[in-house]
């Protein structure tokens, strides 16, 4: 259910992506944008429609989607389906800031792209704008069409998959959901909002924080920043010992051994051979006419030696 909600709103927000950095002649850096909102005001409302669908804000098609997921891993009643719901929230709570950090990041505030940029700012045409409306269509009705076909009652979701699922009424995890204690349906909401409302403080009202925070926490802002190191960890662990091994199998394995004893090799041989074989080429005919005078003496010599015994 959430693979087919996601496709829409996702969709969205990438094709809306495409056409912020179409507007604003190839930028792709949300720290050289700022102040669109009036100057693309499809772009903008299309954005906000994938936002909300993606932070879960009723009644997006995310809302039904990722809601129905939470539940379901709080009904399981299990240390992994509690661990999963409250790692939901988290990832509830910062998917909300970051789609609203774009948002503020983009279109709103003064703008920090240059000048010159910024006198080419122009809506996309509606040959890329309509693909947005659809997907944006999709991104506010798809949960509400198909809650009942994947999160509905037991009669509506058995009479849309049929024989596709086996489901025993003991694991009924989706049936399970809809029984769930209120916070838990109010939870996601609620971080989303507040995901919406930090955001809206560290990008709008206080747009020195995030700074100001990165600075207070510089060894885990570096560690986020720099993700988890992950680059470096790889480049140090299998890129440059790759390296060293190529190098080496390149300067001594094929370099000193297999050209060294195969075709360099046999090609020296050759030139060395044919330069002393052009040496007998002097140009002079006394030496032809010695050569000449050798061979045949050593064929008679052969002649008599063979044949006459």
């Amino acid at each position: 259910f959430h693979l087919m909600t996601h496709a829409f709103f996702k969709a969205l927000l990438f094709l809306g992506a495409g056409s912020v950095i179409h507007a604003l002649s190839d930028e792709q850096d949300m720290r050289r944008m700022g102040g669109l909102w009036r100057r693309i005001p499809w772009t903008y409302a299309m954005m906000w429609i994938g936002s909300l669908a993606l932070a879960g804000i009723p009644f997006f098609a995310g809302y039904y989607s990722k809601d129905l997921i939470l539940e379901s891993a709080f009904a399981d009643q299990s240390w992994f389906g509690e661990t999963a719901f409250w790692l939901g929230i988290a990832a509830a709570l910062m998917t909300a800031f970051y789609s609203w950090r774009l948002l503020f990041m983009t279109f709103h505030g003064a703008p920090r792209a240059s000048a010159e940029v910024m006198a080419h700012v122009h809506e996309s045409p509606w040959v890329m704008l309509a693909p947005l409306l659809v997907l944006a269509a999709g991104a506010i009705g798809a949960g509400f069409l198909g809650y009942e076909m994947f999160g509905g009652s037991v009669e509506s979701r058995a009479a849309f998959w049929r024989d596709a699922l086996l489901v025993l009424p003991g694991n009924d995890t989706v049936e399970a959901a809809h029984h769930v204690p209120l916070w838990v349906k109010l939870l996601p909401i609620a971080e989303g909002l507040v995901g919406i409302a930090l955001a809206y403080v560290a990008y709008m009202l206080v747009p020195g924080m995030p700074a100001a925070v990165a600075r207070a926490l510089r060894p885990v802002h570096a560690l986020f920043f720099r993700k988890w190191y992950f680059d470096e960890i790889y480049d140090a662990a299998v890129v440059r010992p790759s390296l060293g091994l190529g190098y080496g199998l390149w300067t001594f394995g094929d370099g000193k051994v297999i050209d060294r004893f195969g075709p360099d090799g046999l090609s020296q041989a050759s030139l060395a051979l044919a330069r002393r074989a052009g040496r007998l080429q002097t140009g002079y005919v006394y030496h032809y006419a010695f050569v000449m005078l050798i061979g045949v003496a050593a064929l008679v010599s052969w002649y008599l030696f063979t044949v006459l015994g």
